[in-house]
């Protein structure tokens, strides 16, 4: 609740932040997000607080130490995706993985109603896996970009009658 309630869909700048956001959107697919927040804490301590320069300098050893750490998940491909990511991100040119990421946001749009109503993936989050892929990240499908999307507040799908709907946009 505390995650929704202050962090899920408030609008999220800086690079190493929209950087957490995107490594743990990736790790979460085809787990549940409590798993991944309840390991939250642990990924950012094993992620180096998930700053993109000290991530991007990680070293086979490093990557050793990531698949040996029982607190975070050890995907073998997901930890190598993040070490990618960061390198992709730290090569990105002025205004970095933030201006690139939020280049992507759509302007208003419809808010969802019911659960129904809330999209997996959108054109906007097509376009932006493609061109995350075409810069070198790795890991970005449609779906995760439009998690990213929507945990970033780069769209509002807080529900009708959610406290939370409105309220950080």
């Amino acid at each position: 609740m505390a995650y929704h309630d202050d962090e899920w869909g408030r609008p999220l700048h800086g690079d190493d932040g929209l950087f957490e956001r995107l490594t743990l959107e990736a790790f979460q697919s085809g787990l549940s997000w409590l798993t991944i927040l309840r390991k939250r804490e642990a990924f950012r301590s094993a992620f180096a607080g998930f700053s993109v320069p000290a991530v991007a300098s990680f070293t086979d050893a490093d990557e050793a130490r990531l698949l040996a750490d029982p607190g975070i998940v050890r995907n073998r491909a997901k930890i190598t995706a993040s070490l990618r990511n960061a390198r992709a991100a730290l090569d990105l040119g002025p205004g970095g993985l933030d201006a690139l990421l939020w280049s992507f946001a759509p302007d208003g749009g419809q808010r969802p109603t019911t659960t129904a109503e809330v999209p997996a993936r959108t054109p906007a989050s097509a376009a932006m896996a493609a061109e995350l892929k075409r810069r070198g990240f790795a890991f970005v499908g449609p779906t995760t970009a439009y998690a990213l999307m929507q945990a970033t507040g780069m769209v509002d799908d807080h529900l009708a009658g959610c406290s939370a709907r409105g309220r950080f946009g």
